[in-house]
């Protein structure tokens, strides 16, 4: 599947990029968002995470640092978006968090009627450029957040999925509270905006509307 759409072609849907801080609440805000419009493609991009046997994965703590881009593959993502958006569907892999592996794959297929996709993930900001490239970018955006608040709700969210070891997980929570500020300044440079979930859900419906109005 080629990284760029075929030349002349036009594309039958493109992408909101959505990142978060890990524990911001951007998945149950997808899930909401799935709910209010079924016409509405999502992406889990956390599912393009390397496997733990690749070598030269950084290291934090002497463990794999996760939330470092280089464990996750960007060419793999926007090449799964380029296929959805031009040819309607594209194949994702099932990603196995606590082994750290790819179990499998699954196929995504554009929504029906649906023209719009949401690409929802913490290193959504990794191909702003990409997609922007591909002229495939339909928005890009962050979700505004409090460390403490954070930490918290991953803290419980982990824990209660047994992702990792439980000192691993209160060591890197901490840890990721205190790079959170740098982290999405990171974003805004590479050219997400900052914004509320309010904001994102009238984002989403600005944009499907617009959509609808112009097929």
């Amino acid at each position: 599947m080629s990284d760029q759409p075929p030349p002349g072609a036009t594309p039958r849907a493109t992408v909101l990029l959505l990142a978060g801080a890990s524990g911001s609440g951007k998945s149950t805000l997808v899930g909401r968002l799935r709910q209010r419009h079924p016409e509405l493609t999502v992406v889990q991009l956390d599912d393009f995470y390397r496997e733990g046997t690749d070598p030269g994965l950084p290291a934090w703590g002497g463990i794999v640092d996760w939330d470092d881009p280089a464990t996750w593959d960007a060419a793999a993502a926007h090449r799964a978006l380029v296929g959805l958006c031009t040819q309607g569907r594209c194949e994702v892999p099932v990603y196995d968090i606590p082994t750290s592996s790819i179990t499998g794959s699954h196929p995504v297929a554009l929504a029906a009627g649906g023209t719009v996709v949401v690409a929802e993930g913490l290193f959504a900001p990794e191909i702003v450029e990409h997609l922007s490239r591909s002229g495939l970018l339909l928005d890009a955006v962050h979700l505004r957040s409090r460390p403490v608040v954070t930490f918290v709700r991953r803290l419980a969210r982990d824990l209660a999925g047994h992702r990792k070891p439980p000192l691993t997980l209160l060591r890197r929570g901490l840890a990721l509270a205190r790079k959170e500020p740098a982290l999405l300044r990171r974003w805004s440079r590479l050219g997400t905006r900052a914004v509320s979930k309010a904001e994102v859900e009238a984002v989403v419906a600005t944009h499907l509307a617009t959509a609808a109005r112009t097929t």
